[in-house]
């Protein structure tokens, strides 16, 4: 049996990263006049460091410092939207054996603190409470991206004894027959509700995650509501990216003015939300609200560059698909290397999408070279791949240029 080599460093070490987690929020909810920050902060905030362990500001996916772990192709749903393609399990997966070895190459990272599970649905896997177990004796915090339909009261409880200190449970409306449609699957919607309940129960932080697409657009302002009343801590707002099996339905992925609408939507109901919601492939939330703030260059927005960085992909988040190859993103399909052939650090630091990524203000193309939201922002990298072909040119769906 494989051991754990590694001991992650506990939240607060150092301790500067409490206060880049607690200043992020704080900004963000200064900047949308957050009347129920207080309220969020005894609630769910202190809930939330395990989740945003070693975060050091807000981006695209919530926060850098973020490894993604797509366990498995195999998925007991056929979402439309998926970008995994997620069915059966492909069978160059990594082993139990390479799982762990992996869970230990992150676990080095001094940058981490926590490890998502993803898929897929991650909870097909046969071996993920052994993976879990293994993550959890290493010190990273365990967090589950689910579609819910498998988690009871039973199945909540033993994930909070694996070290899950997050369900992500994906809901794309609160009409049940839009998230069944969506889901391919009657009664998914069903089954998600019993996962919310089955997760606050258990004391586990309940997220909730949303793909915004044409499908339901009309229906997400309830939907962030139904987020707000059922108790969800976080809410990521993602927008539909055409890849996966969202390639066949590139016609409900947003356009500019539906990108500007999401952001307005976000920022007006974050005004009164208990949760905290932030967007996902969607960096022009960033510039949208710091200009509504009137800033636009100058001091405030160096600060603001601390602490909002936009597009994540390589910045601190990475995806690491089933069989060992190392994305930027899922929405950015190029792998920087596999962990069966390279060290995960080696990939992580020298390969030359990552640092391309890393250095983005030098290297980004067409409007996004030329704006001084780069930092902030930089525009949303999948995007640019799904419709350029390079992941370093122009979001085409940006707004904030066009509006100026």
């Amino acid at each position: 049996m494989r051991k754990t080599k590694n001991k992650v460093k506990a939240f607060y070490n150092p301790p500067s990263l409490l206060l880049k987690q607690m200043g992020s929020s704080l900004l963000m909810g200064y900047l949308n006049r957050w009347r129920n920050f207080p309220g969020w902060l005894f609630k769910y905030g202190f809930k939330s460091i395990p989740v945003a362990n070693g975060a050091w500001g807000m981006g695209c996916i919530g926060y850098p410092g973020h490894p993604v772990w797509e366990v498995t192709g195999a998925c007991n749903l056929r979402c439309i939207h998926c970008h995994a393609v997620s069915g059966q399990a492909a069978p160059d997966e990594l082993t139990t054996d390479e799982g762990k070895k992996l869970i230990d190459m992150l676990a080095a990272n001094s940058e981490f603190r926590t490890l998502i599970y993803t898929g897929g649905e991650p909870l097909v896997r046969p071996d993920i409470f052994e993976l879990l177990k293994h993550s959890q004796k290493a010190g990273l915090a365990n967090i589950i991206a689910t579609n819910g339909t498998l988690i009871d009261e039973e199945m909540a409880f033993k994930l909070k004894d694996h070290g899950v200190v997050c369900n992500a449970i994906s809901i794309d409306a609160a009409n049940p027959d839009i998230h069944d449609m969506v889901r391919n699957k009657p009664g998914a919607f069903d089954l998600a509700m019993r996962a919310i309940e089955a997760t606050k129960k258990a004391g586990i932080l309940l997220q909730i995650n949303t793909t915004a697409m044409e499908y339901n657009m009309p229906h997400l302002p309830e939907l962030i509501d139904f987020a707000d009343n059922c108790g969800a801590g976080i809410m990521l707002m993602y927008q539909l990216v055409a890849v996966g099996r969202g390639e066949k339905i590139e016609k409900a992925t947003l356009k500019k003015t539906a990108n500007k609408y999401l952001s307005e939507l976000i920022a007006q109901k974050q005004k009164t939300a208990h949760t905290i919601i932030e967007p996902v492939a969607g960096p022009q939330y960033w510039p949208y609200i710091l200009e509504k703030n009137g800033i636009r260059d100058g001091l405030m927005l160096k600060l603001a560059g601390k602490v909002f960085h936009g597009c994540a992909a390589g910045r601190g988040f990475v995806y690491i698909k089933a069989n060992g190859d190392v994305w930027p993103c899922p929405f950015v399909e190029i792998s920087g290397g596999n962990v069966r052939e390279m060290d995960f650090n080696k990939i992580y630091y020298e390969s030359s999408v990552f640092q391309k990524l890393r250095k983005r203000e030098e290297n980004l193309k067409g409007i996004c070279a030329d704006c001084n939201y780069k930092t902030v922002c930089g525009g949303c990298r999948g995007r640019a791949l799904a419709y350029s072909g390079d992941y370093l040119a122009e979001d085409p769906r940006c707004f904030i240029n066009d509006a100026r």
